[in-house]
Order: structure tokens, then C-alpha cells, then sequence
């Protein structure tokens, strides 16, 4: 999984509280937490602009966090953003041990045309992230999904992808993906009870 360098500032004890971390934010900054390094939580600031490429984006990063310095190898645990405006207000990282094993969300990418499709159908991704339980090494950027053999109103479930070098935490029974059947190919008898049940589902 890539990384993106986060550069951060340490709030000074006048910098702490809810006043604080309001002016922090008019002045275009994020207040941070980084939780796991084994000493006390660091508690810092990061430019606003920098988190266009971690947070709003469908990609997913591990980050290189450079706070005056101080480098942490972390991943996003979670954030706040304003209701309305949809601005950062805080984010929340988790520092990462080689040796320890670490949870994210994501990103699912369908590999292949399916049979269903060729046929007419039409590909729904139903789980487009999935949360990974792994070592930071083993980390990936997607999670690839292979469809092709994927007929008119057939899913697969997440218990059919194989074995990957990390843990998958969402529940194996799962539907990732589904090849829907347009209503100009169901006909009298032409789409199976299954077929005809998983496409009222959708």
C-alpha cells in the first residue's frame, strides 16, 4: 500500500481545548491525535490541503506522518467533518508496528467481463469497500475480485474470493458483486426462481 507524507505541527499547551481547536481550524488547520506509539498521545495540527489526496479520494494510504521531525508510520483511524460544509474538523490516526496488525477499509476492484454481462446484464457492485485486518507489509491498495465467470442474476459472495495474505472482516456470506437482469431479457420462463428473486432484491 502507498504512502503519503503528512507534514504536522505539535499544539503547545495554549493550542488545547475547544477554543483552541476552533481557531486552529479558521486559520486552515485539521487537530489531529496520533493513538498507539507506546508513550502519550500526540496531539497536533495538519494544513487542511493535505488531506485532499488521504481523505477525499477513493484511494486508500498508509501515512508517513512529520510532525517537526518526529516521523510515525500511521494509517487514518477516523475523522469528523462538518455537517454542512463537509470541512475537516478532526482526524485520528493509529500508529503501525510491523509487527502488529492493523485494521482498514478497502477499496474492492472487479477484474473481467462476466458471462452475465456479455449476455446483456448489468454489473452492481454491492460492497465497495471492505474492512482488512493485516500486517502493515501486507496491507493492499484493492482488493481485486475476479467476475468472469459471473451469470444473468448470479452473485459472489465474499466467501468465494480464495485465500488473500490478510484477514477479511466482513461477514464471508456477504453479496461483493451482482450481474442484474434488464427487463427486456425476463420473459415467461427465460430468468430461474433464484435469478428472478436476486434481481427483486436489487
Amino acid at each position: 500500500m502507498k504512502s503519503l507524507e503528512i507534514i504536522g505541527y505539535y499544539r503547545k499547551e495554549n493550542q488545547m481545548g475547544a477554543k483552541a481547536a476552533h481557531l486552529l481550524r479558521l486559520e486552515g488547520y485539521v487537530p489531529c491525535v496520533l493513538y498507539g506509539t507506546g508513550e502519550d498521545n500526540k496531539h497536533f495540527y495538519v494544513p487542511n490541503i493535505l488531506f485532499r489526496d488521504l481523505i477525499y479520494t477513493s484511494k486508500v494510504h498508509t501515512v508517513v506522518l512529520n510532525i517537526e521531525g518526529d516521523i510515525y508510520n500511521a494509517i487514518v483511524q477516523d475523522y469528523q467533518t462538518h455537517p454542512v460544509s463537509d470541512v475537516m474538523m478532526h482526524v485520528d490516526f493509529l500508529s503501525m508496528k510491523e509487527d502488529k496488525a492493523v485494521k482498514i477499509d478497502v477499496p474492492v476492484k472487479l477484474v473481467g467481463r462476466s458471462v452475465g454481462e456479455q449476455k446483456g446484464g448489468r454489473m452492481v457492485l454491492k460492497m465497495r469497500k471492505l474492512k482488512v485486518k493485516a500486517l502493515p507489509a501486507n496491507l493492499p491498495d484493492t482488493i481485486e475480485v475476479d467476475v468472469e465467470k459471473l451469470d444473468l442474476g448470479k452473485s459472489i459472495k465474499l466467501s468465494e474470493i480464495g485465500e488473500r495474505p490478510y484477514e477479511i472482516l466482513n461477514n464471508p456470506l456477504v453479496s461483493i458483486a451482482t450481474v442484474t437482469i434488464p427487463r427486456t431479457l425476463r420473459t415467461g420462463g427465460g430468468v430461474g426462481e433464484e435469478e428472478s428473486e436476486e434481481e427483486e432484491a436489487i
